[in-house]
């Protein structure tokens, strides 16, 4: 297993419904922070945060939720656990005025894979003797 910490950024010049990060295939992702920044100086702005699992199913995260004028908002209290293949979304109310950090730790289960395959090899080897 590999265990490798990352983070994602994102300037959200639009006001579309941005991927902000995706969970790899045979990942595991344990998100520990969402930072968003907001650079405008005297406007508030909103941010909407979701998950969408593999089913394309959303779930709301932080629904416009108020980053007030040159202020950074840690939106996280808990890490947030994401399986393969979901993703985080983020949408501002305003363009231009947020930045988004996501910091994470993604464990990869790819080497126990390759190793519990040549596992079973070796067992069907020795099964196809008997």
């Amino acid at each position: 297993m590999a265990h490798t910490y990352k983070n994602s950024k994102i300037d959200l010049t639009t006001t579309d419904n941005t991927v902000l990060y995706t969970s790899p295939e045979s990942t595991v992702s344990i998100v520990k922070s969402i930072l968003v920044s907001n650079d405008d100086a005297s406007n508030a702005c909103e941010i909407t945060v979701t998950l969408l699992n593999t089913g394309n199913d959303v779930f709301s995260l932080f629904k416009q939720k108020d980053i007030a004028a040159k202020t950074t908002t840690e939106l996280l209290t808990n890490p947030l656990v994401m399986n393969t293949d979901e993703e985080l979304k983020v949408q501002a109310e305003n363009a231009n005025d947020l930045h988004v950090i996501c910091s994470y730790l993604e464990i990869t289960w790819q080497y126990l894979y390759l190793y519990l395959q040549k596992i079973l090899k070796k067992l069907n080897l020795l099964l196809s003797s008997l």
